[in-house]
C-alpha cells in the first residue's frame, strides 16, 4: 500500500430514503472521500464484506434490519468490528437510543436534520484515524521486514561459519540453519526463501 492508499478512505452511507442519500453525498463529497450508498442493513453488511471502510454513517430506523441491528452485526463480524459507527437519529429519538447505539458499539450519534460542518468534521475526525492506522500498520510491515532481513543475515553468516568447519555435525547444523533461513524468507514481501 502506497502513502497515497493510505489518504483515502471510503464511507458507506446506509439509508433507506433516497433523498437522504442525496443529502448525504452533497454535504461529504468536498473530503473527496469513495461514497459508497446502501439502502437497508443487509446491503450494508453486504458491502462491509466486500471492502474496507473508513466510517459508517447508519440510518437507525429502517425498514427490516435497523441500524442497532445492522451496528451490532457489524461489530459482530471479526474484519468489520472496529470500523466506527456514526449513528443518523430523527429529531424523535430519546436516550434510549442513545444508551442501546453506545451498548452495541456505535462511535458518535447525529441527529437530523444535519448540520453539514458538524458532519463534516465528525467523518473527518474518524477518516483521519483511518489514515493514521493505516500508515502505522504500514511502518509496522515495514519494520518487520527489517527485523527479518537482520535475522536472514545473520543466519547466513552462521551458515558460512558452520560450513568451513570441518566437522560432520556441523554440516548438519548448517543444513538446519540454511532451511530456517529459507522459511523467515518466505515471511519477507516480494521473497520465496528460495534463492
Amino acid at each position: 500500500m502506497s502513502p497515497k492508499q493510505a489518504d483515502t478512505g471510503s464511507i458507506l452511507i446506509v439509508d433507506d430514503i433516497e433523498e437522504n442519500l442525496i443529502a448525504f453525498e452533497a454535504v461529504l463529497s468536498p473530503l473527496h472521500q469513495n461514497l459508497v450508498r446502501a439502502r437497508s442493513g443487509e446491503q450494508a453488511l453486504k458491502e462491509m464484506l466486500r471492502q474496507d471502510f473508513a466510517v459508517v454513517l447508519l440510518d437507525v430506523r429502517m425498514p427490516g434490519m435497523d441500524g442497532f441491528e445492522t451496528a451490532a452485526n457489524i461489530k459482530r463480524l471479526d474484519q468489520t468490528k472496529h470500523v466506527p459507527i456514526i449513528l443518523v437519529t430523527g429529531t424523535e429519538s430519546t436516550a434510549d437510543y442513545a444508551y442501546r447505539g453506545y451498548a452495541i458499539g456505535a462511535a458518535d450519534f447525529i441527529a437530523k436534520p444535519i448540520d453539514p460542518w458538524v458532519l463534516r468534521t465528525k467523518v473527518n475526525v474518524f477518516l483521519d484515524l483511518h489514515r493514521k492506522n493505516r500508515l502505522l500498520a504500514m511502518c509496522a510491515v515495514a519494520e518487520d521486514a527489517d527485523r527479518l532481513t537482520d535475522i536472514i543475515e545473520r543466519l547466513t553468516q552462521i551458515e558460512l561459519l558452520l560450513r568451513d568447519r570441518p566437522e560432520t555435525e556441523t554440516a548438519e547444523l548448517a543444513d538446519r540453519v540454511a532451511e530456517m533461513e529459507r522459511a523467515v524468507g518466505t515471511l519477507l514481501p516480494g521473497r520465496t526463501g528460495i534463492e
